[in-house]
């Protein structure tokens, strides 16, 4: 059996099972372990599946709908988060009228961001507060506000930014995945992030390397629309696909 032969079908075993065990692939595609083995690495690496200790899972798994606080979500990943930050805050020109999505690592850019000529669009109620804090000119999306995120979403906050044309947008992530894009569990945060992505000339999505091929049920871009801000690629098949920066210490 040719390499791709054997590639198509270790992604057609999974997809059915959602697990499967190099023991299992051994016997189904009648190979060798070693050159099984070196299958999952090859198809890890482009981000077909997951390589786990004795064989492989399914990466397209959705992860469902329900999401952490926005308390406990702040403190996860943070040293990652403050790298993607400070290096984010720095695109930030004079002339920007900057969107700033609802989100923990775009809650942490606004620390680091120090331009105070630029307008800034938020639909998050803490980071609105943030930035009128930092004497920053603020602009809050008006509509219903969602608890959990403590974003603001819906109907009226859609219309809100759509008469908005941004230079610059700073969105979060709930996953990343090669075919799925950019998803998050919400149906309507998903449409509001979907709306501001639209109306800005460039977006840059804030990502720890956590993000990456998990899929949850709304996609919001596909990965093309957006540059990846993240402190690790996990997976070379992302940079393939949309720009990405890689942000280190």
């Amino acid at each position: 059996m040719l390499t791709q032969e054997r590639y198509k079908r270790i992604l057609e075993i999974l997809s059915e099972k959602d697990a499967v065990t190099v023991s299992e692939l051994t016997q189904l595609l009648d190979t060798s372990e070693s050159t099984i083995r070196r299958d999952l690495t090859a198809l890890d690496e482009t981000g077909k599946l997951k390589k786990v200790f004795g064989g492989a899972t399914s990466i397209k798994q959705t992860q469902g709908i329900r999401e952490d606080a926005f308390s406990s979500r702040e403190a996860m990943m943070s040293e990652e988060k403050t790298l993607i930050a400070a290096y984010s805050a720095a695109l930030i020109k004079d002339s920007d009228f900057v969107y700033i999505d609802a989100g923990t690592t775009t809650f942490r850019l606004i620390d680091y961001i120090s331009n105070d000529k630029a307008t800034y669009v938020t639909n998050g109620i803490s980071h609105a507060q943030k930035l009128i804090k930092k004497g920053l000119t603020t602009y809050v999306v008006g509509g219903k506000i969602k608890p959990v995120t403590e974003a603001v979403i819906g109907a009226e906050g859609i219309r809100s930014i759509g008469n908005f044309n941004f230079t610059k947008a700073f969105m979060g992530t709930n996953g990343i995945d090669i075919n799925a894009g950019f998803t998050t569990p919400d149906i309507e945060e998903g449409l509001i992030k979907e709306t501001a992505i639209n109306k800005s000339y460039i977006t840059f999505v804030l990502a720890d390397n956590s993000k990456f091929r998990r899929v949850f049920p709304v996609t919001f871009a596909p990965l093309k629309k957006c540059c990846i801000i993240t402190d690790k690629l996990p997976y070379k098949a992302f940079a393939e696909a949309t720009a990405v920066k890689e942000v280190t210490k």
